[in-house]
């Protein structure tokens, strides 16, 4: 988290997609804990519409690809047995970032302006759910 905010401040065109459902309504609102925080640093926040998004993908400069089942977190990396694979090469990345911005027409941007009009029921089971995030 703390290397894509940095990205962002620094001006780098961050863009990430999100599930807008999820079979864990706990991950789903700790998720959504890390929105403000994302938005505010400039990183654009899509919600994948109608579907359970379960490969964790990411493209750098359409050269640095990695696909796989792997979370984004210290418990994923601690204690779940997932796996990535790497790619690098120009041909493969531009692959991926097709299939990111299909991913992306199906998606909608979440704006810090729209965040903050969340209902504070919303707001009291994000808090709640991120402080159980290591476990989730």
């Amino acid at each position: 988290m703390k290397a894509l905010l940095d990205a962002a401040r620094r001006g780098v065109d961050v863009k990430i997609i999100l599930p807008s459902v999820s079979d864990s309504a706990l991950v789903l609102h700790a998720g959504h804990s890390l929105y403000t925080e994302m938005l505010k640093a400039g990183i654009k926040v899509y919600e994948l519409k109608a579907s359970v998004l379960h490969a964790k993908t990411a493209v750098i400069d359409g050269t640095w690809s990695t696909v796989g089942s792997t979370n984004l977190d210290m418990r994923s990396f601690l204690h779940n047995k997932e796996v990535n694979v790497v790619v690098m090469g120009d041909g493969f990345g531009k692959e991926m970032e097709r299939a990111f911005q299909d991913d992306l027409e199906d998606s909608k941007e979440i704006t810090l302006k729209q965040w903050k009009q969340r209902p504070i029921a919303q707001r009291f089971k994000e808090f709640f759910s991120r402080l159980l995030a290591y476990w989730l």
